[in-house]
């Protein structure tokens, strides 16, 4: 992971889950009477109350409720959760107008003509954000998307023009629709400031508006489209949508920008003598990403509630090019699997463990049959993710040393978070991808060359009592020991997104009840639902889960039992971001966020410096 890409899994921290549609309007009815009890002075406080929620309660209500049908009539794809989250927004926004135009109104001589010239802007910019949202879920022309956008503001428009008697100034209609639309004795004393005039510099301020909405688009949307022939709107949609509702309509983005690609499946798979299944290792040269569930970001629990025995997932040497872009992929991941584990032919012989060191590179392995199993860290140094090209060289490099099959893990367990130029990528041509290219050549030289012993195994498992947003997932800790001869060797993965500096050692100098020892992590993204960093170590003390490992490990040991063993590797042609796609999405999206926002601010000020040039004259 790059600091472009880091600044990319940053915004995974404004993910949440929107309350269902009654929630949002029951909180919306509540602010429209606190705020009622502030804008209006009838005589009883009650009284103020049900005038806010009928002028203000009722049109949030309204759009809550009008507002996915007529989009959905018109194509879009509005939901009601979807729309009552945007109506409490945009009511918060109107009566946050209005309670700064009443304070001014009570501390200047400028009076309720004032209130109302403030209320007209206000639904002319609740106007023009529920068009930009509705642009952005439901892709449809700008003069579409005003029809449901315009649903609330429209209806606090109704309501003021029939209970402020505006009907007087309109020579139109008998008396049945004067008594119908003109009711100025039942509303409250402040309307009788309004004028017509006010609607019709209404609807001028939303013609306004929907053009600043229209050049803000327009303008965000060209470097998107030239650069990775995407629409900007469509990455918005996808996002809301995962913000409001869970889901995945930014799987759909991704895969328009995706690229087919073939990886390696390598499966090591271990059985009793029985022939029932006790732990199935499984790595698919792929990253778990991007975020949350999006994509292949639960990968590791997919992978291992598809196994028989205890499913070990640990993290490829892959980087984020190749997230997969959708869900669906996975299931191509897991055909490989099958089809790996079907092939995998068995034997009872192993070798004990050999561990080689080269520059910043430790290399651990064990030598399953004629192929192997490699697990390879940086700690104590920091690094991120390994290229999928230093992987295939390190893998090649392991064959060439005699293996028939290489499982080339990356442990993922020392990283200082999003600190640093690079945040320790591992990319072709640098001097720790030749480290680990010769560690794993000094290794599956060693293994190829070790004598061949019948192998244990025992394993060990636990949940834990750590949350995904205290950096654990939801397979917890698993541990296996395999034992060769006289020496135990402990494999632990921690199903997290990589590890605080230092942790690593800490856990593999305590188990001194195994000969050696290492530490690695799935590098699931379920943890990054809400922070981009968010490391095994950063939120649960360290000792805890120390001593949690050291029981699990112990727990494993007595578990050891002979085994067959057996490894298999095949291909899943899928659909990840492709090269470079990553970062450049992420620095256009890092640039829209960074951009955006100044051009959003200059495009509010310009809008409403017209609006006060309008508001001057008229």
């Amino acid at each position: 992971m790059t600091t472009t890409q880091g600044d990319l899994a940053a915004l995974s921290r404004y993910v949440f889950r929107a309350p269902q549609w009654y929630a949002s309007l029951g909180f919306a009815l509540l602010i429209a009477a606190v705020a009622g009890v502030a804008a209006f002075d009838s005589r009883f406080v009650l009284e103020d109350a049900w005038q806010g929620v009928f002028f203000i309660g009722v049109p949030t209500i309204a759009a809550s409720v009008l507002t996915p049908p007529v989009d959905r009539r018109l194509g879009g794809q509005l939901t009601p959760n979807r729309a009552s989250l945007l109506a409490l927004v945009s009511e918060i926004i109107l009566v946050a107008f209005l309670v700064g135009a009443g304070a001014l109104a009570v501390l200047t001589p400028l009076g309720q003509r004032f209130v109302f010239d403030v209320l007209t802007v206000g639904l002319a910019s609740v106007f023009a954000l529920r068009l930009l949202v509705v642009l952005a879920v439901s892709r449809k022309s700008l003069f579409v998307a005003a029809i449901p956008a315009s649903v609330q503001t429209g209806a606090v428009a109704l309501l003021v023009f029939v209970y402020s008697g505006a009907m007087r100034f309109v020579e139109v209609g008998g008396p049945l629709v004067r008594s119908f639309l003109s009711r100025p004795n039942r509303g409250p004393a402040e309307f009788v400031a309004v004028e017509p005039l006010n609607f019709a510099l209404l609807v001028f301020l939303c013609l306004l508006y929907a053009g600043g909405v229209w050049a803000f688009v327009t303008v965000i949307d060209r470097p998107w489209r030239r650069s990775l022939g995407v629409s900007v709107l469509d990455f918005l949609r996808g996002f809301i949508g995962h913000i409001a509702e869970g889901t995945r309509e930014i799987e759909e983005f991704f895969e328009t920008l995706g690229e087919e690609a073939l990886v390696p499946v390598t499966v090591l798979a271990a059985r009793r003598p029985d022939g029932s299944e006790k732990a199935r290792f499984v790595l698919p040269m792929i990253h778990p990403g991007p975020m949350g569930e999006i994509g292949g970001g639960d990968l590791p629990k997919r992978v291992a509630e598809s196994t028989d025995g205890l499913g070990f997932p640990p993290h490829a040497t892959a980087g984020h090019d190749f997230n997969l872009v959708s869900e669906r992929e996975v299931d191509t991941v897991l055909d490989a699997v099958a089809r790996a584990s079907e092939g995998i032919e068995y034997g009872r012989r192993g070798s004990a463990s050999r561990r080689a060191t080269v520059g910043e590179a430790t290399v651990t392995g064990h030598a399953i049959g004629d192929g192997a199993l490699l697990v390879a860290t940086y700690a104590p140094n920091f690094a991120d993710d390994i290229d999928y090209s230093v992987g295939l060289s390190a893998a090649a490099e392991a064959r060439a040393h005699g293996l028939s099959e290489a499982m080339v893990v990356d442990a993922h367990n020392s990283n200082n978070g999003l600190e640093g130029p690079d945040l320790g990528h591992v990319v072709p041509g640098s001097q720790r991808s030749f480290d680990l290219i010769e560690a794993v050549g000094e290794v599956a030289d060693a293994l190829a060359d070790a004598p061949r012993e019948p192998l244990e195994l025992g394993v060990a498992w636990d949940e834990t009592p750590w949350t995904p947003a205290e950096g654990i997932g939801p397979l917890g800790i698993r541990v296996a020991v395999f034992a060769a001869g006289d020496e135990t060797t402990a494999y632990v993965l921690v199903d997290g997104n990589n590890m605080e500096p230092g942790l690593r050692e800490a856990i593999v100098g305590r188990l001194d009840s195994v000969d050696t020892a290492e530490v690695m992590t799935s590098d699931t993204h379920v943890v990054n639902t809400l922070e981009s960093t968010n490391q095994v170590g950063d939120a649960i003390p360290h000792n805890e889960l120390v001593a949690h490992i050291e029981t699990l490990v112990e727990r494993a040991l007595a578990d050891c039992e002979p085994v067959e063993t057996g490894m298999a590797t095949e291909r899943a042609r899928v659909t990840v971001f492709g090269n470079d796609r990553t970062e450049t999405l992420a620095s256009h999206a890092n640039a829209m966020v960074a951009m955006g926002g100044a051009l959003a601010g200059a495009v509010v000020l310009a809008l409403f410096a017209v609006s006060v040039l309008v508001f001057s004259f008229t």
